[in-house]
């Protein structure tokens, strides 16, 4: 039976956007064009994300292992950040959605982070309406490696015990906004996690898409919300 208690509405959402480059050959475009159509999918999800009162979307928007991609391909996605930043700021703005980036952004060069920087000061709110979390340059393994690297240090410099180390702990020195993930969506047809938020999806809810991203749209992604709340979330317990 469905449970439309409060407890099955999910309030941390992530996506996997999965298939932009599939959705462009099969389209017989430049796989630039993809990306490019992706971002616009981003936009709408984000108004609904609002409308439905998250807390926070937790979008995948290039991992560590994207570096192997071909360099055009990776100079066309600097550019797009660059134009999705300047594009989306003030809508974001009125919408009261809180922008931030995370994972290796430093490696994206000074053009990149300084408009990262620019869109997390322009749109920095104390009480917004939604927490736009974007992962650039991202990779969970990577991210245990860094958590475990500050932990280490902090040790080190005696500045925590051994016995002091928990779960809050380990979320401080992530470099991943949100704690914990209810639902995550992975578009494109692919049924894997693809090293993302290894640490934050210990309980998360996953639902794989047939579709790619570019034809994913606010339908599909209220679909997967129902489909949240039909299910009886028990966390190691017996219910």
């Amino acid at each position: 039976m469905a449970n439309s208690s409060k407890i099955n509405t999910p309030k941390h959402v992530g996506i996997i956007m999965d298939g932009n480059g599939r959705w462009a050959i099969k389209n017989s475009l430049k796989i630039s064009e993809g990306h490019k159509k992706g971002v616009s999918i981003v936009k709408d999800i984000v108004e609904e994300s609002v409308k439905q009162d998250l807390s926070s979307l937790t979008i995948y928007a290039f991992s560590t292992e994207n570096w192997k991609r071909p360099k055009a391909e990776v100079t066309a996605i600097k550019k797009l950040v660059i134009d999705a930043i300047n594009d989306q700021v003030p809508e974001l703005k009125e919408q009261r959605v809180r922008l931030k980036f995370f994972g290796h952004t430093y490696d994206f060069g000074r053009k990149v982070i300084d408009k990262i920087d620019y869109a997390e000061q322009e749109t920095h709110i104390k009480k917004s309406k939604l927490d736009l979390n974007v992962a650039l340059g991202y990779g969970g393994k990577q991210d245990i490696v860094d958590i475990t690297k500050k932990i280490a240090s902090s040790v080190s410099a005696k500045q925590i015990k051994i016995e002091d180390i928990n779960e809050k702990v380990i979320h401080n020195a992530s470099s991943v906004p949100v704690e914990d993930i209810d639902l995550l969506i992975r578009t494109g047809g692919d049924k894997r996690i693809s090293n993302f938020l290894l640490y934050q999806i210990a309980y998360a809810e996953i639902m794989f898409v047939d579709k790619y991203w570019p034809d994913f749209n606010r339908k599909d992604f209220l679909k997967c919300i129902d489909n949240f709340k039909k299910i009886n979330r028990r966390f190691g317990k017996r219910k």
